[in-house]
């Protein structure tokens, strides 16, 4: 997996000339970033005395999110290899109309999966916000700040992935199932914003 790779190695593979990883793979790595901070306020609430009534719903969200992590992590491969099939589809001949035909035929297909994909990180971030936003409510006073900087990802994360999603519904010949998925993608978006508005402002109010 690519970030089994040190952390430097991704970003020097990230700034290459190479198609992947990029944008969508980056979003689903932040992704796992915001995860993995939603999870250091767990493990800085669970066990502690002040927070004894709500540990077993911190408990769980800490269960939650490092399934949710793994996933986000996996997503940073499916990406890159949703892209292959894209990219090969560019380079076929389409000299004759037999092969014009089955050259669109052959990118439709592959557009509609390279969709799918940053889709699915925005699903999974989606329900990271929402954790989030519990753990900015019933948290450790001491991490809250960190919950702040996870929500702030998080949207990033979402909002990067959606342009994947955007820029492949772009050039489908089906306008239907363009904008089925469209419509998907923006409605994650608002309520990630709203999520991220909500509990960004939680954050401040308590922190100044």
């Amino acid at each position: 997996m690519m970030l089994e790779q040190k952390t430097v190695e991704f970003l020097e593979a990230l700034s290459s000339g190479a198609p992947v990883p990029g944008g969508g793979g980056a979003s689903a790595a932040v992704g796992a970033f915001s995860c993995a901070l939603g999870m250091m306020v767990t493990n800085l609430t669970a066990g502690k005395k002040k927070y004894a009534d709500v540990e077993d719903e911190i408990i769980k969200i800490r269960s939650q999110l490092d399934i949710l992590k793994k996933e986000l992590v996996s997503l940073v491969d499916k990406d890159a290899e949703a892209f292959a099939p894209l990219a090969k589809a560019y380079s076929m001949p389409k000299g004759t109309r037999e092969e014009l035909e089955e050259k669109e035929k052959v990118m439709e297909a592959a557009l509609y999966d390279a969709s799918i994909v940053p889709l699915e990180i925005m699903e999974k971030v989606l329900l990271v916000l929402g954790h989030l936003r519990v753990l900015e409510e019933k948290g450790s006073s001491l991490a809250v700040s960190d919950v702040g900087a996870a929500v702030l990802f998080g949207r990033a994360a979402l909002e990067g992935a959606s342009l994947n999603v955007y820029i492949n519904t772009k050039m489908m010949k089906d306008s239907e199932k363009a904008e089925c998925l469209n419509s998907k993608a923006d409605s994650m978006i608002m309520q990630a914003r709203r999520l991220e508005e909500e509990i960004y402002a939680g954050v401040l109010e308590k922190i100044r």
